[in-house]
């Protein structure tokens, strides 16, 4: 199958094209500008919060998906019907 090493190869090539950019834009226009240790620390604090977020909603997600809440509501007619014939 080597279309799954391909897309395999292309998906690592993209993320090492994005490291570089990445890299290339937190350097470029700095001017010599250095990012005080408080910053960093806030950034850090950031991207923890963020990670925590989001792998706690894709643990809820999975949570409720085999706890069956993510299934379809079936409505009881025969419930309705049978309350108006006792009227």
């Amino acid at each position: 199958m080597p279309g799954g090493w391909i897309a395999v190869l292309v998906l690592c090539g993209l993320l090492v094209a994005s490291a570089y950019l990445v890299y290339e834009g937190w350097t470029a226009h700095s001017g010599g500008v250095e990012l005080p240790d408080w910053g960093y620390a806030l950034l850090g604090v950031g991207v923890i919060f963020g990670l925590v977020i989001g792998c706690g909603l894709m643990a809820l997600a999975f949570y409720s998906s085999r706890r069956g809440f993510d299934e379809p509501t079936v409505a009881r007619q025969d419930d309705d019907r049978e309350r108006d014939d006792s009227r």
